[in-house]
């Protein structure tokens, strides 16, 4: 249906357009054919005028048409967290006002996280939302469950446009686009006392400025998310493939490498340093010079270091290779999907929706709204986006990261004890490479044991 609207309208304008090409000509006519050229030309001229009425009539019925058309009536669900459920209201009301041919649909907006929502769509895909927002990590098993259309052609091509490269790498499953992109804000960066921190560009000089200041340095290296900031930096891999079960298949793992020693190396110089505390939250840390952190500790950020308060991306480190590494990590992005529908006037419906929904305006509009940072490239822009400088600093560093993927639950537990086992001394400063490479061979290991 929504193709045949579309086709009337382009019908029309190549209608438009076929005139107007044929409206005008080069040559010129000898001067005794003057008369009849005149008078030939004030027939063409009004036979050109009176076929364009006609067709700017025809594109002005065809548009009527589309408006007007018969799309038919059903309910549409839609699930946003709790915080945007009211905002959501109020935008889905705007556009329902500004598109009557959509009145006979009635849509309702329920409570559902981004983090359960893809759980329940899988459950049940029938009982589950036609449109629902998640955490990019879900879009492989809701590919796999049935739970994602495919993004439509002409939505999918402004998508690419408009967007980020990491949210729409982050909505695309082999290649293909399953899902429309409505933030670029999660993930993490530098938070920084810049009476404390002359440079923030490299992680010496902030440690150097800390342990000068007698300031603290916190990183949660014990962490497998922000751990990722030295292997991924140092070019070293670790993602999981699922099958069709969402169960995990392999492995690509290449901690157990050159790359991993010098990652393995630089946490260990890290947490050798007297500056160094391991964490990552504001709320639980003292004496602060700096800290990595997320966009969601702001406020608090603003509140401990007042007027120093800054933010930048993560640094670079040196590594024992003698390369400069640009700390790297995960980065986290929100999507919007659409559920696929038996009825394709409904499914017209729903695409037309979740495109505005993922829209620059109402990106834009939410940020203002609950403060969630845009993907949008035009909303990245705007004044008030670019004053913010969490989501600025993000911004940037998100452009180094990869969209986190499915992980098994005991990955995250192993890597905790990585971080422990550093921050403990049980692996030692002084340790060899051998013995660094073993400790990141046993590793990966259990890391590829977890997909068998």
């Amino acid at each position: 249906m929504k193709k045949k609207l579309v086709s009337v309208l382009l019908s029309a304008t190549m209608a438009a357009t076929m005139i107007a090409g044929c409206g005008g000509s080069k040559d010129t006519a000898p001067t005794q054919e003057a008369e009849a050229t005149e008078e030939t030309a004030e027939e063409t001229t009004e036979e050109t005028t009176e076929a364009a009425e006609e067709t700017t009539e025809a594109t002005e019925d065809a548009a009527a048409d589309t408006a007007d058309a018969d799309l038919g009536s059903g309910e549409i669900k839609v699930w946003v967290a709790d915080n945007v459920v009211d905002f959501t209201n109020e935008q889905i009301q705007k556009f329902m006002d500004e598109n009557s041919q959509y009145a006979g649909y009635t849509v309702t907006v329920e409570a559902v996280g981004e983090g359960d929502a893809a759980g329940n769509m899988i459950t049940d895909v029938e009982s589950g939302a036609d449109i629902y927002a998640f955490a990019q990590d879900q879009i492989a098993r809701l590919v796999t469950a049935g739970a994602l259309e495919v993004v439509e052609d002409n939505n999918a091509v402004a998508v690419e446009a408009d967007n980020d490269a990491g949210s729409v790498s982050a909505a695309k499953v082999g290649g293909t686009l399953y899902a429309y992109p409505i933030t670029s804000d999660n993930g993490y960066f530098l938070y920084y006392d810049k009476s404390v921190v002359t440079d923030p560009s490299t992680l010496e000089g902030i440690v150097a400025d800390c342990e000068a200041a007698g300031k603290n340095f916190y990183f949660e290296i014990n962490s497998g998310w922000y751990q990722t900031a030295f292997f991924f930096g140092a070019g070293a891999e670790l993602t999981y493939d699922t099958d069709d079960q969402g169960n995990f298949t392999t492995c690509n793992s290449t901690y157990a490498s050159d790359a991993g020693v010098v990652a393995l190396k630089k946490m260990i110089e890290l947490a050798g340093s007297k500056s160094f505390q391991n964490g990552s939250s504001l709320s639980n840390a003292t004496n602060v010079g700096a800290i990595v952190d997320g966009t969601w500790d702001a406020e608090a950020a603003k509140e401990v270091f007042g007027d120093n308060y800054a933010c930048a991306k993560l640094p670079t480190f040196e590594g024992a290779d003698g390369q400069t590494h640009q700390m790297s990590g995960f980065g986290g992005f929100k999507l919007l999907g659409v559920k696929p529908q038996d009825d394709e006037n409904k499914l017209a419906v729903c695409d037309a929706l979740a495109a505005y929904l993922s829209s620059e305006e109402v990106q834009l509009a939410r940020y203002n709204a609950v403060g969630w940072g845009p993907s949008n490239l035009k909303a990245q822009q705007a004044s008030e986006v670019q004053a913010d400088e969490a989501l600025s600093a993000l911004g940037e560093q998100l452009q180094y990261t990869i969209p986190q993927g499915q992980y098994p639950g005991d990955y995250w537990t192993l890597a905790t004890s990585l971080g422990d086992s550093i921050i403990s001394g049980e692996i030692a400063a002084d340790a060899d490479d051998d013995t660094l490479m073993q400790a990141l061979t046993d590793f990966q290991t259990t890391c590829e044991g977890y997909a068998q």
